[in-house]
């Protein structure tokens, strides 16, 4: 959510900003804000005034009373119930006026980096460099979900009995091997610096607010009927969400932190064949990372961030590249964002495996997470989130780039110790 002062002050910077984002639609909202916001401001100016005049009012009845002039008084009184009505009707007017501005607010997009390409959807995202080398085996690799099987590792039939499309049993050495990417994910995310957390895994509806556009909360979220709570789709909203109206010593910042969830997401829209098995599901672990920070800070921390998942999957063996999302693909609340993609030798293209974004002090605004200066003034911090890693999607690209030929899976060194020491698993089937 942006500065109202800014919009009041930069109306024509705003309605660019919405054309960027290919979101015309929203145009008039911004001069709907304007007239609001001074409807707002109007009534509040004449409510101060009559809080004022009733203290002046006030101070004359008593002084009549006291030179026993009765009738005058009372003609005064008459006049202080007069704009108690009238002070009533406009704290009224206060709270309707503020609750549509702030409703529309929620709904104009941030203003985007400079930097950010100018595109209406995904198509128009630019690549900006690779890492690792992607090869394609002399030998055929089957799809994701019968590498699983052949290690008796996934039961997609059973889930579906149990809970319906979208969701998985993974059984075994498939099972252990999720679990050693995530454990391995969260030392590698603590040698950084990083504080480990485990957060809650339902939030309230104004964390959901703070931290995502409701476009992104219809199409992600999950409620809890009868109750003010809804599973979290990614760690990063409750990890946020910590900092909900804070005030913060700007000497303690950053707070630099990564985060174990299971995440459950609707997932709607069409699903290809390249989104069946575990690829696109309604639950999944992740390990996150979140930063809190000044503003200055923030570009810096967004560099850092997505490097940290580049690096770890590089370690894994797993080529990868970056991708700067354009204008179009971003999400409301976001100044900049990119995508890591992980090198698919099955697909021989790439595909998403996590994403980095930095909110501005978008989240921040919302959630009234402040920060106190060494000069004594408040400010609003600067969030940022990334994807460490999020199996089982991440198993596909593990198991597709370390799979050999005669079926077994290889184990990159960094790996084994959470794996018991293995060197490669040893298919059954």
């Amino acid at each position: 959510m942006i500065d109202l002062r800014f919009l009041r002050e930069n109306p024509e910077a705003v309605k660019e900003n919405i054309r960027k984002k290919f979101q015309e639609h929203k145009l008039p909202l911004v001069d709907e804000v304007i007239e609001l916001d001074a409807q707002a401001r109007a009534a509040q100016k004449e409510a101060d005034e009559l809080r004022a005049g009733k203290n002046r009012l006030s101070k004359q009845i008593g002084a009549l009373m006291a030179q026993g002039k009765k009738e005058e008084a009372e003609e005064v009184k008459a006049k202080v119930n007069a704009n108690a009505a009238r002070l009533e009707e406009l704290q009224r007017q206060e709270k309707e006026l503020g609750e549509k501005v702030t409703k529309i607010m929620m709904t104009i997009p941030n203003i985007i980096d400079p930097s950010v390409p100018i595109g209406k959807d995904d198509s128009c995202n630019v690549e900006i460099e690779k890492f690792g080398e992607p090869l394609v085996p002399d030998f055929e690799i089957p799809y994701h979900t019968e590498i699983m099987e052949r290690f008796d590792g996934i039961d997609l039939d059973a889930a579906g009995k149990v809970a319906g499309n979208g969701f998985y049993y993974l059984m075994g050495d498939i099972a252990r091997l999720h679990s050693a990417v995530i454990s391995y994910a969260r030392d590698f995310m603590i040698d950084r610096g990083f504080t480990y957390c485990i957060p809650p895994f339902m939030i309230r509806s104004n964390v959901v607010t703070g931290v995502m556009s409701f476009e992104e909360m219809d199409a992600m979220m999950y409620k809890m009927e009868g109750e003010d709570l809804y599973l979290i789709g990614t760690s990063e909203h409750s990890m946020i969400g910590k900092f909900i109206d804070t005030i913060n010593d700007e000497e303690k910042l950053p707070y630099t932190l990564t985060s174990y969830s299971p995440c459950f997401r609707k997932e709607k829209g069409a699903h290809g064949i390249e989104e069946r098995g575990v690829y696109r599901i309604h639950q999944f672990e992740k390990q996150e990372m979140i930063v809190v920070c000044r503003p200055e800070e923030s570009k810096m921390w967004y560099d850092r961030l997505w490097q940290n998942t580049v690096d770890l999957f590089r370690s894994l063996d797993i080529p990868v590249r970056t991708l700067e999302c354009c204008s179009g693909d971003l999400a409301d609340l976001k100044v900049k964002s990119c995508d890591v993609e992980a090198w698919s030798p099955r697909q021989k293209k790439y595909f998403e495996v996590g994403s980095c974004s930095n909110l501005g002090d978008a989240q921040a605004r919302r959630l009234k997470i402040r920060v106190k200066g060494a000069d004594g003034k408040k400010y609003f911090a600067h969030t940022l989130n990334n994807t460490v890693v999020a199996p089982p999607r991440m198993l596909i690209a593990f198991l597709e780039n370390n799979l050999n030929e005669d079926g077994s899976v290889k184990i990159p060194a960094v790996l084994q110790p959470y794996m018991g020491g293995k060197e490669k698993l040893i298919p059954k089937n």
